[in-house]
């Protein structure tokens, strides 16, 4: 993401596990934020520019912001899962780069179903201070509800006109939870042309102190 960024190589289930980790300038990070990639199959990697863009929000608000790559991507081991395994993966990063203290946890659209699960699997034992959920694949794969204690600390982003995961999808899926979504106006899956707004969301998200 710039010339400070960590490359890292952690230990999964599977293998390796690819990361990159980038921190905030001056004061030490308020805590670790892991950011969960699109679908393996159709291309999602760390490095894609919605997963960029959340870990430079996260950075910006005084977050250290760690990216990895699932299992069977990039120099991870191990072969894809359907997300099963994958949530295995996340776990796996949360335990090496943030043994304790403050966590957030955030995901585009096959990262955000895998991140719901992380969310609900961590949150009796470990809450996470904020969870961002963009282009969540609700159409595609069962994404788990938001715990309740955790509705004001997540934040729901989806595109309008999203073509890859419908509005509606979401919409049902959030709806029986009473958990508000945030919909960008025109927007896409990839949000083309509106990164820029996606990021200023997340931040102002991540500055409301929720």
């Amino acid at each position: 993401m710039n010339a400070q960024t960590e490359k890292l190589l952690l230990e999964g289930e599977a293998g390796a596990i690819e990361a990159r980790r980038d921190v905030p300038a001056g004061a030490a990070p308020r805590g670790v934020a892991v950011i969960a990639h699109p679908h393996p199959l159709f291309g999602g990697t760390m490095d894609n520019k919605v997963v960029q863009t959340l870990a430079r929000a996260f950075v910006q608000c005084g977050w250290s912001a760690v990216r990895f790559n699932f299992r069977g991507v990039g120099a991870s081991g191990g072969v894809h899962d359907e997300g099963r395994s994958e949530r295995k993966d996340m776990l796996a990063v949360l335990r090496q780069v943030a043994p304790e203290g403050p966590i957030a946890l955030a995901g585009f659209s096959f990262g955000a179903y895998v991140t719901s699960h992380v969310l609900a699997d961590l949150w009796d034992e470990r809450p996470t201070e904020h969870a961002v959920l963009v282009g969540t694949a609700a159409s595609r794969f069962t994404v788990a509800p938001v715990p309740p204690a955790a509705h004001l600390r997540t934040l729901v982003l989806h595109g309008e006109q999203d073509d890859t995961v419908p509005l509606s999808s979401v919409m049902d899926w959030a709806r029986p939870q009473t958990l508000p979504v945030t919909v960008i106006p025109g927007g896409g899956h990839f949000f083309h042309g509106q990164l820029h707004l996606l990021k200023e969301l997340v931040v102002r998200h991540l500055q409301s102190g929720a």
